[in-house]
């Protein structure tokens, strides 16, 4: 969701690990191949810089898909300092016995995994690989890590039924989730109604679910950005060059890497250089985005935005009940 001002930055480190994945999904437009990956050196010296100069906070492991570069990932959870908590993004397919031992020897870390509902609209928005049937074989072992959340992409193809998909999913023992509608895609009046609907119906869901004392977390109440889907911070590309915005994850946005880059691992930014920077990162992606794509995105966020001011009030309700 659109924060009104811009989230605090210097508290989330964006390791973009590697570009590559295994997946080519309709909503997604950060996969860019032809690139190396990150070194276990680079995570090293990202993470103490991130320390040392910012104060630590959330250091989240991006892609691509993370899990390809298993090494790194192990880097980053057996390496964080104690003021750091890794995030990991992952779609699941990488998820081999040892990184999930790994995994569960560190409850601290959150794994948000990619996982949209029915097979029919899960693969169906996706390329690749059969990844629906093997994260539900994963399930038994992914439901013991205390920080699993589970994130339901909602494509203008799967608004109709994105209240049947969640209802589905909590049907898998899930009780943590994000919701998030596919941004800079066009959407269709009629395709944003079938999402305001379908949120509607979710939201009654959570609230009938807290009033009966039942425990769902919904991440989307805790966290606003300056804009939708890409977030602000200390964001480090495979090249190890570093930007205040991880729009550069975008194919559409390549070539804006050159105009958005503060320095490198090598020769950093200041903190004020990246606080400063913010703002135009977030011009430059609405600047570079097809108008009508991008009064779409607005649509459909602002959607997800009414459904998080209607729960509050039931949250906080059930919060003190507890």
């Amino acid at each position: 969701m659109v924060a009104p001002r811009p989230d605090r930055w210097r508290r989330s480190l964006i390791l973009v690990v590697t570009r590559r994945c295994q997946l080519r999904c309709a909503y997604c437009p950060t996969v860019k191949e032809g690139e190396p990956d990150l070194s276990r050196e680079d995570v090293r010296r990202a993470l103490a810089l991130f320390v040392d100069r910012y104060g630590g906070g959330d250091a989240k492991l991006f892609g691509g898909e993370p899990t390809l570069v298993p090494e790194l990932v192990e880097e980053a959870v057996t390496g964080a300092p104690p003021t750091v908590r890794v995030w990991l993004s992952t779609n699941g397919l990488g998820l081999d016995d040892a990184l999930l031992d790994l995994l569960e020897a560190h409850p601290e870390v959150t794994v948000t995994l990619s996982l949209d509902g029915e097979a029919r609209d899960h693969d169906g928005l996706r390329r690749g690989a059969a990844s629906h049937a093997r994260v539900l074989e994963l399930l038994p072992r992914l439901r013991r890590l205390p920080r699993l959340v589970v994130t339901q992409t909602i494509a203008p193809s799967t608004a109709a039924r994105a209240a049947a998909n969640f209802r589905w999913l909590r049907g898998l023992g899930l009780h943590r989730f994000n919701l998030l509608p596919a941004y800079f895609l066009p959407w269709t009046e009629p395709q944003l109604t079938a999402l305001e609907a379908s949120l509607a119906a979710i939201g009654d869901e959570i609230r009938a679910t807290w009033a009966a004392g039942e425990r769902l977390y919904l991440r989307n109440l805790f966290v606003r950005a300056p804009t939708p889907f890409y977030n602000t911070g200390f964001v480090v590309d495979v090249d190890r060059r570093i930007h205040p915005s991880n729009l550069i994850l975008a194919g559409a946005f390549d070539a804006l890497r050159d105009q958005t880059a503060l320095g490198t691992l090598d020769d950093p930014p200041t903190a004020e250089a990246l606080e400063a920077a913010a703002p135009s990162a977030a011009e430059l992606l609405r600047a570079h985005t097809d108008p009508m794509v991008w009064a779409s995105t607005l649509a459909a966020d602002a959607a997800l935005t009414r459904l998080c001011d209607a729960l509050y009030p039931a949250y906080f309700a059930a919060r003190e009940a507890r």
